[in-house]
């Protein structure tokens, strides 16, 4: 039985988490509010002096650290105290004012980097002999000066800084066409029950048994895209111009270029991702094969994607069963990280249960106290790779929290999805171990081979439109309706082959996603996966020193190294195409050995 509750004041206090450790009071948190406002006259002290000497600078850096944990505690109340219950009003004004801190602060700040791009490198390195503290800010300032070519003038940046606003212009229109305005006829199955569809509702009426709910819900959905192709093409078109403008202006080669090094990825790590993924597509049109033989279709058609092909082996899970199967899974990695789990489970970092108002979905929020986990637990199996799934950020937020100055404690995007996804993996190959029901089992296999399809090559076909839709603009050629769906019909051909149905409205399928305003985002996700299954089978497959590195180089290592560097050291090369071809291996014999079970 699921558990949800009414009232946030009907949920038992050992299912919700214990923001009284951040503090025992509104009125504590009110007290830090004025205390933050108080530290901006000490930062607006520093403006101009950051290159007197040695000892100023450090003093400015460890400001900006004591700064960081205060925000990070009192942000991290307000915000969770908002996501209990969206519609209490107190805890949403004390979101808005956080939202105002922040500005405040980051304004007042802002002084900081431009004075310390006009450090001379000479300078710079006398500072370091001279004040020792400085060294644990290196990669911090480093990180900084590395973009020293691309940083422009004061009046220069002024202006990119007041077209700011515009530049987010592409992505607001898009979320109030498609989450505001854009409508969609509800559907019926043969019993006459009735379905809306919506956002929400699209994925789980895709894998409805019922075909025909999936066919019209798939059609209805479209229908409206097809109404609005122009305007989306429009709106998709100009968050291109303004990713090549601002790369432009800032003297790097390309729009990927300019999002990749964010983080200091080399565009390299893009580039290798398609191309292994090309070079594996046989795998893809295997298991489209397979999904069509197993679904006893004529014809296998892009709404029969998501459809369980491995009905009625869905059980009831318990969080307690969930618990323990994800405690028992992850004492691969040492008793010592099963105690942090423990920790988590018995101390009230997680939020488990809905409740009427409770923000939806799962998070988790690396605070420095101690992280927060945000469920929504249902008594299924996906609920269970959820809660180890943000269990995986958690703890990957606790340890480099641990392990590093505050400077270098918080790992970039680039990385975030590598330690929740290795947990799935490895709880994913514990539960394969111990189930003895051939049935079972094949679920388990479907589940996994989902995961495949969804995040590495959906994710990558994502990011390899949205290359081909800024190469484009940066070919001074346009993005149209036409275009556009030409570009997204070719990727449709290249990643699902010619075993399925090519329905003509599936090109249009690039008006709905949202992350292609996310500039060079969804690549992550692929190479996060791909990451993850490599380090999981190292684990797996070596022990201790896998497990060692896995936690010491990585688990621990927070923003100390770039990011592709870190992965090396935990024994993963993600400048080669090696772990993403290794990830498709293990697809590739998923496939077969579900092909062999469900024989």
């Amino acid at each position: 039985m699921n558990e949800s509750y009414e009232k946030r004041s009907d949920v038992p206090k050992e299912y919700t988490w214990a923001v009284e450790d951040l503090y025992a009071s509104d009125e504590d948190w009110k007290k830090d509010l004025e205390k933050i406002k108080g530290m901006i006259p000490r930062i607006e002290a520093f403006q101009g002096k950051l290159s007197a000497s040695a000892d100023n600078l450090l003093a400015f850096l460890q400001l900006q650290d004591e700064i960081t944990v205060l925000i990070d505690r009192f942000a991290n109340y307000s915000m969770r105290k908002a996501d209990e219950d969206t519609k209490n009003t107190t805890y949403q004004g004390f979101r808005d004012q956080t939202t105002g801190v922040f500005v405040s602060i980051s304004s007042a700040l802002s002084f900081a980097e431009p004075e310390i791009l006009e450090i001379p490198d000479a300078v710079l390195n006398e500072f370091y002999e001279k004040q020792p503290g400085l060294n644990q800010y290196q990669r911090f300032l480093n990180d900084i000066l590395r973009k020293k070519e691309h940083i422009l003038s004061d009046a220069e940046e002024k202006i990119l800084a007041a077209a700011g606003d515009l530049a987010q212009s592409p992505d607001d229109i898009f979320s109030l066409l498609n989450d505001a305005d854009m409508t969609y006829e509800s559907v019926t199955d043969i019993e006459g029950n009735r379905f809306p569809v919506t956002h929400a509702s699209f994925i789980p009426l895709m894998q409805n048994y019922d075909r025909n709910v999936r066919k019209d819900a798939f059609e209805s959905l479209y229908k409206t895209y097809a109404e609005h192709k122009n305007t989306s093409a429009a709106i998709l078109s100009a968050q291109m111009k303004q990713l090549n403008f601002f790369s432009r202006m800032r003297k790097y080669g390309s729009p990927l270029e300019a999002a990749l090094d964010a983080n200091n990825v080399a565009p390299q790590v893009y580039n290798n991702l398609i191309e292994a993924v090309h070079e594996n597509m046989e795998s893809m049109y295997k298991y489209v094969r397979l999904r069509k033989k197993l679904l006893k279709v004529d014809a296998l058609h892009m709404y029969d994607l998501y459809v369980p092909i491995v009905p009625n082996a869905e059980r009831d899970i318990p969080f307690t069963e969930a618990k323990e199967n994800i405690r028992e899974a992850l004492s691969v990695l040492g008793d010592d990280y099963v105690a942090l789990l423990d920790e988590g489970f018995q101390n009230r970092w997680i939020d488990i249960y809905e409740n009427e108002g409770k923000r939806s979905g799962a998070y988790s929020s690396g605070c420095y106290v101690h992280p927060y986990v945000l469920l929504n637990y249902k008594n299924n199996l996906d609920s269970e790779f959820t809660t180890a799934h943000e269990m995986g950020h958690a703890l990957h937020s606790y340890l480099s929290n641990k392990n590093q100055p505050v400077v270098n404690a918080e790992y970039v995007i680039f990385v975030a999805e590598v330690a929740s996804t290795c947990n799935e993996a490895l709880l994913m190959q514990y539960l394969l171990k111990k189930t003895t029901d051939k049935k079972e089992r094949a679920y388990l296999i479907n589940y996994f081979l989902e995961q495949f399809r969804t995040t590495l090559y959906r994710q990558t076909m994502f990011a390899e439109f949205e290359l081909k839709m800024s190469q484009l603009i940066q070919n001074g050629e346009s993005i149209n309706s036409e275009s556009a769906c030409k570009i997204y019909h070719d990727l449709i051909d290249l990643y699902f082959g010619k075993d399925i149905v090519h329905d003509a409205k599936i090109d249009l399928e690039w008006a709905r996603i949202p992350h292609f305003f996310y500039n060079f985002y969804v690549y992550q996700y692929a190479t996060g996966f791909s990451a993850a299954i490599a380090l999981s089978q190292k684990i797996l497959s070596e022990g201790e020193p896998a497990v060692k590195a896995y936690k010491e180089n990585f688990l621990s290592a927070g923003c100390s190294k770039d990011p592709v560097s870190i992965l090396k050291d935990a024994g993963v090369d993600m400048s080669t195409k090696k772990p993403v071809e290794e990830a498709l291996k293990l697809f590739d014999s998923l496939i077969d050995e579900l092909a062999e079970l469900m024989r």
